[in-house]
């Protein structure tokens, strides 16, 4: 599969870019929908792995298997773009620090102390840090239509989080873990908004390759600076499935689906297909945890996807 998608003589991101031509809106959508899945089991690695391994070692083991895997593929359009790669090295550090070395590891902090509820409910703020930074920055116009579609989406995220019962959100103990999902959630609506003015002529794949391998080495020294016996990972076959999705799947396939998103509709749009999250965290919950679904998930489920599609729609 990885070889499919990321083949070294770039005939699959070829065919893919061909597609796009024709379909520009439709095929940034999937893309976006596509990395927001995957994303969404990141959130129960984070919560699962939280007692077995450390956040600094999980983040640092996660980039690590996805630059070992993605070498193969990568290598090859990463030597073609070399000479306009070091011309960008400053924006390139910029968006491993972002996207890779920070991002995700905050994540796994949060998942040490905060519950999943709280988690969930911080995560899907970002897409409004990018609609808030898309009028600042870029003076986007911020339509009635769209202040509606978002209003349906948090009515929609909300019902998911608390089944139904809003009161459960008057019980909510926000503690350290909710100040480092916050703080991500900003972060990687800084990384989006960075991504979308990203050098002209270079790869999706040669800019994700070796921001992957700078946020490894900016990890690399908090990592070795923990004590010894939280550098190395036990021999478990859950926990090592678990870092190989994560490194694979919530690394590797999400974030070139979600850069090639954010090119064809725009960071805002993207970040709108994000709160589907939720949902895909449900279902996930249901298929892992054997976590019964509720009839108010598929009332959030219509009010969410209602929202995106009012905030999304463009007539003609």
């Amino acid at each position: 599969m990885v070889g499919t998608l990321f083949d070294a003589s770039g005939n699959a991101m070829q065919k893919v870019d061909k597609i796009t031509l024709n379909h520009p809106q439709y095929i940034g959508y999937l893309f976006a929908l596509g990395a927001t899945a995957f994303w969404s089991g990141n959130f129960i690695v984070a919560r699962g792995l939280s007692s077995e391994i450390s956040p600094l070692t999980l983040a640092f083991y996660r980039w690590m298997v996805a630059v070992l895997v993605f070498s193969p593929f990568a290598i090859r359009q990463t030597l073609k773009d070399w000479r306009m790669l070091k011309q960008h090295l400053g924006f390139l550090t910029i968006a491993a620090f972002l996207g890779v070395s920070t991002f995700n590891t905050l994540i796994y902090f949060a998942g040490q102390t905060s519950p999943a509820i709280n988690l969930s409910l911080i995560s899907i703020s970002f897409p409004v840090f990018i609609l808030i930074f898309s009028r600042v920055l870029n003076q986007e116009k911020i339509s009635r239509k769209r202040l509606i579609g978002v209003g349906l989406v948090f009515m929609g995220v909300l019902g998911v989080i608390t089944k139904g019962d809003l009161k459960v959100l008057t019980t909510l103990h926000f503690q350290e873990g909710d100040a480092w999902m916050l703080l991500a959630a900003i972060i990687f609506a800084t990384y989006s908004m960075l991504m979308k003015r990203k050098p002209q002529g270079l790869s999706v794949i040669s800019i994700q390759y070796i921001t992957f391998i700078l946020g490894l080495l900016m990890l690399g020294p908090f990592f070795f600076s923990q004590q010894p016996d939280k550098l190395l990972v036990k021999y478990d076959s859950g926990i090592w499935a678990a870092i190989a999705y994560v490194g694979i799947c919530a690394s590797l396939f999400a974030f070139v689906l979600w850069n090639k998103a954010i090119l064809l509709v725009g960071a805002a749009k993207s970040g709108m297909v994000y709160y589907l999250l939720p949902l895909f965290s449900g279902l996930l919950a249901w298929l892992i945890l054997d976590e019964a679904l509720q009839p108010t998930h598929a009332l959030s489920a219509f009010l969410i996807i209602s929202g995106i599609l009012l905030s999304n729609y463009q007539k003609g």
